[in-house]
């Protein structure tokens, strides 16, 4: 039956050919399916990133840039004590906020799968979670100011009920507050892949851990967390490329005390040292690719996708 089916196939698609038995390869059909979607990557994804590649070797003054072929922008880049402190200032802000998206993103996802039993409560406060994002991250950081400033909410409260004497000055345009403001702006990033994750875990699962005699604790740990790995790899990558590229939120938030690789990248192009900026953005590039790397070597999360 199945080779009476392909015979009639083939007959109806030499018809619809003109009768002259002209069967264009499956494997042509193929390309030629995911063709525009390869030209749009192509074209908004890779060309970008080439012709930065490209910009970052060429020459630059005052006046202009200039094509060449030059090392000198990697060398100044990489030969600066300057510019590797600024990394590493980078990488403290990505691993702190990280660490605190993380915890405070795994219990919110957790609550919400395993102690909520409704499905529309879920949906409910899940909505609610993300209602702050219907503004913007400006808008979000910047409500951080007055809360936090010398005369603002906090400091006045704590002086009020005499815990300190005089406003406390950290809270504001400090690295507390670059991290204050980013854990509050990339949170939701961490919690919705966790929570799509749990949300799949089979709750039978709970019920042989309890039979065989574990405690809460212990099913967390043996049975939640290597399962939601997969969703904490992709609130992982989110956190780690969205502080890594943030500029906007160092610069408020610090007071211009603070540095950060983005905001350095956004200074040399207000500079008009475009060529500098692009080779900051190459190795910036590197390194965060290098970590969505190793991330994905310790989890698999194609299952996820």
């Amino acid at each position: 039956m199945a080779t009476i089916a392909s015979s009639e196939t083939d007959q109806a698609t030499q018809k619809a050919s003109g009768g002259r038995g002209f069967v264009m390869p499956r494997g042509i059909i193929s390309y030629l399916q995911a063709a525009p979607l390869f030209l749009i990557l192509g074209f908004f994804f890779l060309l970008p990133i080439a012709m930065i590649a490209v910009v970052s070797f060429w020459d630059y003054d005052f006046a202009g840039i200039y094509p060449a072929f030059l090392t000198m922008n990697y060398t100044d880049t990489l030969g600066s004590w300057v510019t590797w402190k600024t990394y590493l200032n980078t990488l403290k802000f990505t691993v702190i906020v990280w660490a605190l998206t993380l915890v405070i993103g795994f219990w919110v996802a957790n609550f919400l799968a395993f102690h909520v039993r409704r499905a529309a409560t879920q949906m409910i406060l899940f909505l609610v979670c993300t209602v702050p994002f219907m503004t913007s991250n400006i808008i979000r950081m910047i409500s951080w100011i007055p809360v936090l400033g010398r005369n603002g909410l906090v400091n006045s409260a704590l002086v009020k009920l005499g815990i300190v004497p005089q406003p406390l000055e950290w809270l504001l345009y400090s690295d507390f507050a670059v991290v204050l403001a980013m854990v509050h702006l990339y949170t939701l990033f961490m919690v919705t892949p966790i929570f799509n994750t749990l949300m799949r875990i089979d709750r039978s699962l709970f019920e042989a851990a309890r039979d065989a005699g574990a405690s809460g604790w212990k099913i967390l740990w043996n049975v939640v967390i290597p399962l939601a790995k997969p969703g904490i790899a992709i609130g992982t990558i989110f956190v780690v490329t969205l502080v890594m590229a943030d500029f906007s939120t160092v610069q408020v938030m610090s007071g211009g005390q603070s540095a950060s690789v983005a905001l350095m990248m956004k200074n040399q192009m207000s500079l008009l040292q475009y060529p500098a900026a692009a080779a900051n953005a190459v190795v910036l590039l590197v390194v965060v690719l290098l970590m969505v790397a190793a991330i994905l070597r310790v989890v698999d999360i194609r299952k996820e996708l």
